[in-house]
Formats: C-alpha cells, sequence, structure tokens
C-alpha cells in the first residue's frame, strides 16, 4: 500500500496498523493509527480530485484564527497523502441524538433529567456558536473563493437537476418552473445581501467532533469560501441530520446574535433581519443538500443518503407557512416530490 510505504518514510520507522477512521461524500479516505503512542490520521486524497494544498493552508488558517481544525504534521500534495492530528471519533452528531434520547426518557422520568439533557445540548451548540464566531471573525476572506450568484444558482440548480429529474423523474409544469425560478431568484438575492464572512460551507454535526479541549473539533474544512453571515448558522442549525422545534433554533440564534453584534459582524440596524436571512439560507441549503444526496444515491451509488432526504425536505415544507414566498415550494415537495419518493 503506497500511504503506508510513504508513512515509513515521512514517520522514519512502520506504522502500526492502519484502521479506516471515518468515510464520507467525497473520494477522501481516512486511517488511523498510532505512533509512538500518539494517534494520528492518515488522508488519501486523490489528487485528481482532491485538493490537499489547499487544505493544508485552510486547516492551517483555521488554527491560526484559534480553531479547533486538525494540524498537518506531513504532507505529499502530488500523491495526496496527509499526516493530520486525531481530533477523535465521537461526533456532535452522535452526542446529540443520545441527548435527544435521553431528553424522550426523560419525558416519562422527572422534569429534572429533562432539563440536564437541555443544558448539554445547550452547551455543545454553545461551543460551536462561540467557534463560528472565531471563523467569521478570524479567517481572512481575501484569498477565498467568493460565494457568488452563479455558485448559488449551480447549487440550486442540484435540486432540479439531481433529485427532481434523475432520482425521481419528475417533469414540472410551467406554472412550477416559474414558481421555482422565481425563488432560486429570491434566495440569490437574500444570500447576497448579507454581511460577507468566511464560510466553512459544511459546519453540521458530523464535522463537529466533541473533544476534551477547545470544543469543538471542527473537519473537513476545505471548501471554504467568503459568503453570506448566515450560512454556517444554517448549517449548524438546520442541520440535515438531527433536528430541533423552532423554538429551540431560535434561541439559539439569539445566542448566535448576541456574539456577532458584539464582535460587530452583525450591525444593531441588520439584526432585525437576521432570522429571515437564516430561513432563507437554510432553504438555499437544503435545496442544494436534497440534490447532493440524490447524486450520490444516482450517480456514485451511496444510497445511504437518501434516509436524510426527508428531513432536509422537512425543512423546506415548515417554511411555507412562515413565509408566502415559499409555500410554493412547500406545496411543490408536499404534492408531488414527498408521494414520489415514498413510492419508489
Amino acid at each position: 500500500m503506497l500511504l503506508e510505504q510513504w508513512l515509513a518514510v515521512v514517520l522514519g520507522e512502520r506504522v502500526g496498523p492502519l484502521a479506516p477512521a471515518s468515510a464520507d461524500a467525497s473520494f477522501r479516505r481516512y486511517w488511523r493509527f498510532y505512533d509512538q503512542g500518539r494517534s494520528l490520521i492518515a488522508v488519501d486524497a486523490p489528487p485528481e480530485h482532491e485538493d490537499s494544498a489547499r487544505f493544508t493552508r485552510l486547516a492551517r488558517a483555521f488554527r491560526t484564527a484559534g480553531l479547533n481544525a486538525p494540524e498537518v504534521l506531513a504532507e505529499d500534495h502530488a500523491r495526496g497523502f496527509l499526516v493530520v492530528s486525531d481530533l477523535g471519533s465521537r461526533t456532535y452528531l452522535d452526542m446529540l441524538t443520545a441527548v435527544q434520547a435521553a431528553a424522550r426518557d426523560s419525558d416519562q422520568r422527572s422534569a429534572q433529567a429533562s432539563a440536564m439533557a437541555a443544558s448539554q445540548d445547550d452547551r455543545l451548540y454553545g461551543d460551536a456558536i462561540t467557534a463560528l464566531i472565531k471563523l467569521q471573525r478570524g479567517l481572512p476572506t481575501d484569498e477565498l473563493p467568493v460565494y457568488d450568484a452563479a455558485f448559488l444558482r449551480r447549487e440550486l440548480d442540484l435540486f432540479r437537476q439531481w433529485l427532481l429529474a434523475e432520482l425521481l423523474q419528475l417533469d414540472l409544469s410551467e406554472t412550477e418552473a416559474e414558481d421555482l425560478e422565481r425563488l432560486f431568484a429570491l434566495l440569490i438575492d437574500n444570500a447576497l445581501e448579507q454581511p460577507v464572512v468566511a464560510v466553512h460551507r459544511d459546519f453540521h454535526s458530523r464535522n463537529l467532533m466533541l473533544t476534551d479541549a477547545d470544543n469543538p473539533g471542527i473537519l473537513d474544512l476545505q471548501d471554504a469560501v467568503a459568503g453570506p453571515l448566515s450560512y454556517d448558522l444554517a448549517s449548524l442549525l438546520k442541520d440535515c441530520y438531527i433536528a430541533w422545534p423552532r423554538e429551540r433554533v431560535l434561541a439559539w440564534v439569539e445566542v448566535y446574535a448576541e456574539q456577532a453584534q458584539a464582535a460587530g459582524l452583525l450591525s444593531a440596524a441588520d439584526r432585525p433581519q437576521l432570522v429571515r436571512w437564516f430561513d432563507l439560507m437554510g432553504a438555499q441549503r437544503h435545496l442544494k443538500a436534497a440534490g447532493i444526496f440524490a447524486r450520490l444515491a444516482v450517480r456514485d451509488g451511496k444510497r445511504g443518503y437518501l434516509a436524510d432526504l426527508p428531513r432536509t425536505l422537512d425543512y423546506l415544507q415548515a417554511l411555507g407557512p412562515l413565509y408566502p414566498v415559499l409555500e410554493p415550494l412547500a406545496t411543490l415537495i408536499r404534492q408531488r416530490v414527498v408521494p414520489c419518493l415514498s413510492a419508489r
């Protein structure tokens, strides 16, 4: 195995056995191994598909900004090999799922147990929001790709191309197509009117690691861009992999708003717009995510991602009663997409 041979050269000795560390939706593969008693991660990122040099630059920039990102200890960008520090195996998703289960159980036990479960997720999201503020304040945007209108449009088109056409083979009526076009334009305008900050792009429970110090650890940072203020907040609180009651979500949005305003990221004049920015940004992200989940299933054979589609579509349906402009989308999903998906 070329990776093992490279590790032996860069570390000066033959390493112990490599154990699969995690899997994601990309071409990257991760292996955990031990070197002199220290747990490390070897990354195999085929250079024809992945940009290891960009990951290395961004990981170092994240760490300079005070964030708990992987430390790159060895690199061979030509072959796509890296050795990085190990942020552990406890994802936010694992912990938050356990918290939700405990909260459900506590409904049958005591109010005290329920309050303890709620305080746990408040702490986890509080840590994540503090890290997000650090990211937005501390990571320079001048060398990041810009999340512009064309970029946003390409992402939105994934919904129509991969979910509606490829996966569901669903043809839209002329009215439905026009409604979708108007919505796409609205969502792009909503994104572009926001303050521009560094955006992780996948700041959610599968990429946040529960760590004993400097919680959370932050993974999958190589796609960072300069973009809308509310994007990562929507990724975090409108997570495709776990959902919370809206009142809890809005309470966490308020925690973010307080810190963002204090940090100079959000003006007093813009603060009343934050929830709308956040909701519509979430809609853009969920349309994109639904398309990506469909693409992973159809093109790459990773059908496990289809299990996350119902939750992702639920977020979009829930916005219909709150924003009349989104009701045509909610109706399309409720009347045509969900039945078609259920019939598969």
